[in-house]
């Protein structure tokens, strides 16, 4: 494997792990800030790229952006109202929306389990257009992807120090606490929910015009894919300020696509890909545990050692 083919690698998976670490700050938003593991991203992931497929093949690549994260709001706010107005356990309320957006998409997506989109204006090919002749022409999903991140990082770090991004905070670390304060915990968890499916019908959208295709099987493990980057990230930059630690979820998100990469660089069958992405979440989520225990196996080994 030589350099050129390397970093070839590496520009692919860092391309797709940025457009990926949009759910991953999604979910960051929804599991980390606000306590809620939603699991409609898979369902809500697929709607995403069905909508901004659907309106990017009527011509218009940046409505499609804002349709798309239009999509994910109306899924969060009822992944949300069903939780907080009905309520529904927020695990049950995600798998059974999820199930119910399978429907949905197949509608989107006009009956069909696939759509091609080989012969459609797309914002990368816009903006291999806008860059071509220059340095940067073979960048330009790399750049798009880039700046979707930059722009969602900048605005959830301005939400959340707002004072509704503080009452979504505070729910989250605790919510009967809110309650007593007069602060209106189903506003905050629907509001919470609504902007990371935003995200997450953002990523979606990318992710389709980045491949220029769209079929009703894209968004399957997305959540598994999203809660190992954040545990990953969280293990890197768990620490410090809300940039800090979204920048950390993009690194996670990276991480994740580039073991994902050398993987089918390897030849590894596709069907191989679920349980590679099943023991990295297992080594996020046992890593920080085996670090604690580390210290206790070490002096262990060392006891037995001298009384040998």
């Amino acid at each position: 494997m030589d350099i050129q083919t390397l970093l070839s690698l590496g520009q692919t998976a860092l391309e797709l792990g940025l457009i990926c670490s949009l759910t991953v700050l999604a979910l960051f938003l929804s599991y980390s800030m606000l306590n809620v593991c939603d699991l409609s991203t898979d369902g809500c992931f697929t709607l995403g790229a069905a909508v901004g497929a659907q309106v990017a093949l009527m011509g218009h690549p940046f409505l499609a952006i804002f349709a798309a994260m239009g999509a994910g709001i109306l899924s969060g706010f009822v992944t949300g109202a069903l939780q907080t107005k009905f309520g529904i356990n927020s695990l049950l309320a995600g798998i059974v929306v999820n199930t119910g957006l399978y429907s949905v998409n197949i509608a989107v997506m006009g009956g069909s389990s696939l759509l091609n989109m080989n012969k459609t204006t797309t914002v990368f090919t816009m903006m291999k257009d806008l860059l071509s002749g220059t340095p940067l022409a073979s960048y330009y999903k790399l750049i798009v992807a880039l700046l979707a991140v930059i722009i969602v990082i900048a605005f959830l770090t301005l939400f959340l120090g707002t004072r509704l991004g503080l009452a979504i905070r505070a729910t989250g670390n605790n919510p009967i606490m809110v309650k007593s304060s007069s602060i209106n915990t189903v506003f905050t968890t629907i509001v919470g929910l609504c902007v990371a499916n935003a995200f997450t019908g953002l990523s979606g959208c990318l992710l389709a015009q980045y491949q220029k295709s769209v079929n009703i099987d894209i968004g399957s493990g997305m959540v598994t894919i999203a809660l190992a980057s954040l545990l990953i990230g969280a293990t890197i930059l768990g620490r410090g300020k809300i940039v800090t630690r979204a920048v950390g979820v993009v690194l996670g998100s990276f991480i994740f696509r580039l073991v994902y990469t050398i993987a089918l660089r390897f030849h590894l069958p596709a069907f191989m890909l679920k349980l590679v992405s099943s023991i990295i979440v297992v080594i996020a989520l046992s890593f920080p545990y085996l670090k604690t225990q580390l210290p206790m196996m070490k002096r262990r080994l060392t006891h037995s050692k001298n009384n040998r």
